[in-house]
Parts: C-alpha cells; structure tokens; sequence
C-alpha cells in the first residue's frame, strides 16, 4: 500500500491529519472499509497446504516427525508472505501509473526509473498493458494521488486518479490483480464501488499537505466511477453502476460508525469485574427459653 504524506499508520488502523506530521483524526476509507469482516480461513488454509505439497523437501521427510513439522512452520506463514508480494508488486504498478500520470500532465517524474524497477522484478508486462490501456482509451489525467476529506462523516482517502476520458470525468482507483487460469486479468472485488462512492461524496482536496491548505472538492458529483485492474496480460476498466451508489454508501456510512463504536469501547478499559462471593449469612440467634 502506498504512504500519501498526511496519512499514518495508528492502532485504530490508518487515519489521516490535516497537515503533514499533524495529530491524526479522522480513518482513512481503507480502514473504514476494512471494518467489514471477511472470512479468510479458506484461502490462508489453501496457501498452506499448497505451500506443502509443493515444498521439494516433502518426499525426502516422509517419516521424520521434526522435518515435517518445520515444512508446516513454514507454510503457516505462506498466506502472510504471499499477501505482503502481493503489496510490494501492487506499490511498484500504482507507482508506475501515478508517474505516467504526472508525466502526462508536465510535471516531474519518474516514470523511466518506475519502469525500470518493474522489469528488474519481472513484471515489466504490467507496464506494458497500462501504456496500451493508456493509449487506447486516450486518458487526460487531471489530477494524480489525490487527497481527499470528508469532514460531515469523518473520513479521508487517497484517490489513484482524476481523469477526462470521452468528454467525462472520472475517478479512478487501481487494483493490481494476478492472472486467471484463462490468462486474464483477476476480477475486481465490489468493495471498490464503495472505494470509489466515498471518494465522490468528498468536499475537500489537500492542494498543499505540508501547510495544511485545502480547497473545497472542484470535480462533478456526477463523475463516472472506474475500478480498473491492472494485470499481466490486460487492463480491465468497470464503471460502478450509478444505480448501485446510495446503498454502498450507507453501507460505508455504516462502517464508519462502527469504526467509531470501536475506537470508544477500547477507551473504556476493561468492561468486566469480577463479583466476589456474597458474605456468608449470620448464624441464627438461639430461641429465649
């Protein structure tokens, strides 16, 4: 994941502050997001169990407890180590695009250096399918890594783009996916509808992170919302239905409440007491003759 230069990292997950090095205060959209729980068991328990079957030392520890169980130690860990690839291939690809971005529009770049690095990780084909995507769809960046703020509910984010393509504006959030068995591109999780639906419902845009200066949000409210995945052997733009945006809005308005509720119960300390025993009851005074 990349690191925008008003956010940071919190118990509470990442928030983000008004200015750089400022006093965190409001969730990013991730975090919020990510307030929705998802069952993992399934996928961490395949990776491990591939993680075995694969491992070339397998056939010669049949048999020998230990070495077995150091093979398991191992592929305990191959869900977390494939997550954390994952991440680092994603912050090469985002970094990538950003830069053809701000190449596009004039700005300083490194778009020769952030080529580079992805060819000397063997992903080099990534670059290519973004130039045709690019290219093909004639994308007119406005606006690259943009910092937004939503101070009604209290969120912030990161958007990976504001562009014109087609005589439209939109707002545009990669997602770095795998390829398929049938050599395409991994599909988008829906969760980037609402990705997307709370980076159109902000009212401000950080202009200057390093004072603290902002300006109230300058793009359509009707502006087209893409995912778009970044793969191999294709890019894949989808537009979020407009029809769909109000209740994946709720939804996120939902978490964010959540979030709330969280971070105020861990203030609370510990919520429960022991309660000790009632004292035992006084004997019964002996009857007067």
């Amino acid at each position: 994941m990349t690191s925008p230069l008003l956010a940071q990292n919190t118990e509470f997950g990442r928030m983000y502050a008004r200015q750089a090095n400022g006093v965190p205060e409001v969730p990013s959209i991730t975090t919020v997001i990510g307030q929705a729980a998802t069952d993992m068991d399934g996928w961490v328990g395949h990776m491990a169990a591939t993680a075995v079957i694969q491992d070339q030392r397998l056939a010669e520890c049949v048999g020998n407890q230990a070495k077995l169980k150091a093979i398991a130690r191992q592929a305990s860990s191959a869900a977390v180590e494939y997550r954390d690839a994952a991440a680092r291939r994603g912050d090469r690809v985002h970094f990538y695009a950003e830069n053809i971005a701000l190449r596009a529009m004039g700005k300083p770049h490194q778009s020769v250096q952030a080529r580079e690095t992805l060819k000397e990780n063997g992903e080099g084909a990534f670059a290519d399918r973004f130039d045709e995507w690019w290219e093909q769809f004639r994308v007119r960046p406005l606006a690259a890594e943009v910092t937004v703020w939503n101070s009604e509910v209290g969120y912030a984010g990161t958007l990976d783009l504001v562009a014109e393509i087609a005589g439209r504006i939109c707002l545009i959030d990669y997602k770095t996916k795998g390829t398929d068995r049938n050599g395409r591109a991994k599909s988008l999780d829906p969760k980037v509808v609402m990705q997307l639906t709370a980076g159109l419902k902000a009212q401000e845009i950080s202009v200057d992170p390093a004072a603290g200066r902002w300006d109230e949000w300058p793009y359509p409210k009707d502006a087209m919302l893409l995912g778009v995945a970044l793969g191999e052997t294709e890019v894949v733009p989808m537009m979020a239905e407009p029809h769909v945006l109000p209740a994946y809005w709720r939804r996120f308005w939902a978490l964010r409440q959540v979030w709330e509720s969280n971070v105020a119960t861990a203030g609370l300390g510990h919520p429960l007491r022991a309660v000790p025993a009632p004292p035992a009851a006084a004997p019964a005074a002996e009857p007067h003759a």
